[in-house]
C-alpha cells in the first residue's frame, strides 16, 4: 500500500507538470487545520470563467481526505471545469452537523474565491460520494447550515454518487438492534436520538430543494443504497424538483467511484452534461 501512495504521488506530480492543469494545494478555507483545507484544480491561462464542480468524498463520516481524489481534480479540470476537493472534519472529533456546517463553509469560501482561479461564482455544482453524497444533499436540502453561515445557497446543482444515509433515520431505525457491524461508528455521528436522525435525513427537507439532481447508483451496491437511492428520486418527483436517476450496472459502491480514476469514463460525459444544461 505504500509503495501503491508513493507511485500514485510520483504519477500525479508527473501528469501535473506535462499538463495543461495547474493544482493549488492545501488552501486553507476555515480554521481547524487539516480539516478544514482544499486543493483546487485548474487550466492554466483561463480565459473565460468555467463551471465549479465541489467534491466531498466518502468514508462513513469518519474516514477519508481530499488527496485521494486527485484524479477526479484533474480529470474535470482537463475538461474544462474548474474542481475543488475538500477535507472536512470527521468522526470521531465530529458529529454530522459539524461536518456538514464545514461543507458548507468550504463552499461558501468557493462562492467569494474561486474567480481568481477562473471558475464562474454563479455556477457552483456540488458532488458527494457515499457519505459525501448525504452531506452534499443535506447542505443543499436544510436552509440550516447556509443560513448559519448568513449567506444564500450558492449551489446550482447536485451530483449524488451511490450516496448513503439520504435517510438516515430509516436506515438507523431498521438496523440498529441487529448485528450490522457500522451502527456503533453511526451512533458517533448522528447520535442514539431518533430525532436527530430525523433532522440529519435529507430525504426530510427535499421541499426545500430549488436545484436540479443528478444521481447514480451501483448495480451491485449496498441493500439500503438501492432502496433508498430510488425513493429519494421518486419523492422528488412527486414534489415537482427536477431529478434524474441512472444505475450504473455492475458495479458495486467502492467501485463507483474508482471507476472514475479513467478520464474516459461515461460518469464524467453525463455530469459535464447536467452541468452544461443547468
Amino acid at each position: 500500500m505504500k509503495f501503491f501512495a508513493i507511485f500514485s504521488t510520483l504519477l500525479l506530480v508527473t501528469i501535473l507538470c506535462f499538463s495543461k492543469v495547474k493544482k493549488e494545494k492545501d488552501i486553507a478555507y476555515a480554521d481547524k487545520g487539516t480539516a478544514n483545507l482544499l486543493d483546487i484544480y485548474h487550466q492554466r491561462n483561463i480565459k473565460t470563467q468555467q463551471d465549479v464542480i465541489i467534491f466531498i468524498h466518502g468514508g462513513s463520516w469518519n474516514s477519508g481526505k481530499k488527496d485521494t481524489y486527485w484524479f477526479l481534480g484533474r480529470a474535470f479540470a482537463r475538461k474544462g471545469k474548474v474542481a475543488v476537493i475538500i477535507n472536512y472534519p470527521l468522526s470521531p472529533d465530529a458529529k454530522y452537523q459539524e461536518m456538514a456546517f464545514d461543507c458548507a463553509r468550504a463552499v461558501t469560501w468557493v462562492k467569494q474565491n474561486i474567480a481568481k482561479y477562473g471558475g464562474n461564482p454563479d455556477r457552483i455544482f456540488v458532488m458527494g460520494h457515499s457519505a459525501g453524497g448525504h452531506l452534499a444533499a443535506l447542505i443543499d436540502a436544510d436552509p440550516t447550515y447556509f443560513g448559519k453561515l448568513g449567506s444564500p445557497n450558492p449551489i446550482k446543482g447536485v451530483i449524488l454518487n451511490d450516496p448513503f444515509g439520504l435517510d438516515i433515520h430509516q436506515y438507523l431505525e431498521h438496523q440498529i438492534n441487529t448485528d450490522d457491524a457500522y451502527i456503533p461508528g453511526f451512533l458517533k455521528v448522528f447520535t442514539s436520538e431518533p430525532a436527530t436522525w430525523q433532522k440529519a435525513s435529507p430525504y426530510n427537507n427535499i421541499a426545500n430543494i430549488r436545484n436540479p439532481y443528478l444521481m447514480f447508483m451501483g448495480g451491485k451496491t449496498f441493500e439500503s443504497i438501492k432502496l433508498q437511492t430510488p425513493t429519494f428520486r421518486d419523492e422528488m418527483l412527486k414534489q415537482g424538483k427536477i431529478v434524474s436517476l441512472e444505475e450504473i450496472k455492475g458495479k458495486k459502491h467502492i467501485g463507483m467511484i474508482t471507476q472514475m480514476i479513467f478520464g474516459c469514463n461515461q460518469l464524467y460525459d453525463k455530469i459535464i452534461r447536467f452541468m452544461d444544461k443547468t
